[in-house]
């Protein structure tokens, strides 16, 4: 008998693989990880990077995807059932705690950033941006700074499309409607 899900499903792997490799990239991997190359010694850096990366973003990666799987729920309610299901300490659920606590202070610097890049983007569009040089922006961002109303109506847009694109979920949110 085929196991029936109450929560939403990937449409293909390729999906998830796309979604899952979003999320680990993020975005401190493409804003500060030029800087981080030139600045600390260029190929060396990467090769440490990427050494740091399968010895520990992996193992915690597929951690994360085997909890997942098995617990079929939020991360709190994982940890509680998978601790009852294997009679383990009940504190296992801490971890839970910990992971949604560190996803919130995550989203609370993101937001921020995302803010900036959609008064960047908007900026860039609209055309004043179009052909400054670095120094000009460099003081439209310390310009930007100064202005508390437009950071937070920046970063006010930018949780309103989070909250849209969560609230409709695998299916309507993060992957594209069916074609047909």
């Amino acid at each position: 008998m085929a196991k029936s899900h109450t929560h939403a499903q990937w449409s293909s792997r390729t999906a998830f693989v796309l979604a899952a490799t979003g999320s680990a990239v993020g975005l401190g991997n493409i804003w500060k990880f030029p800087y981080m190359v030139g600045d600390s010694g260029g190929a060396v850096f990467v090769l440490v990077y990427l050494v740091c990366i399968a010895l520990i973003g992996l193992p915690i990666l597929v951690s994360e995807w085997l909890l997942g799987r098995r617990g079929q729920s939020n991360p709190i309610n994982t940890m509680q059932t998978l601790s009852r299901k294997e009679k383990k300490s009940p504190d296992w659920v801490l971890v839970g705690i910990a992971g949604v606590l560190g996803s919130f202070l995550i989203l609370s610097f993101y937001s921020v950033v995302g803010g900036w890049s959609l008064n960047y983007t908007w900026s860039t569009l609209s055309g004043d941006l179009g052909r400054s040089s670095g120094v000009s922006v460099g003081d439209y961002f310390t310009t930007l700074l100064g202005q508390p109303g437009t950071l937070l109506l920046w970063h006010t847009l930018f949780m309103l499309l989070t909250f849209g694109i969560v609230a409709g979920g695998v299916k309507g949110g993060l992957e594209p409607p069916p074609s047909g």
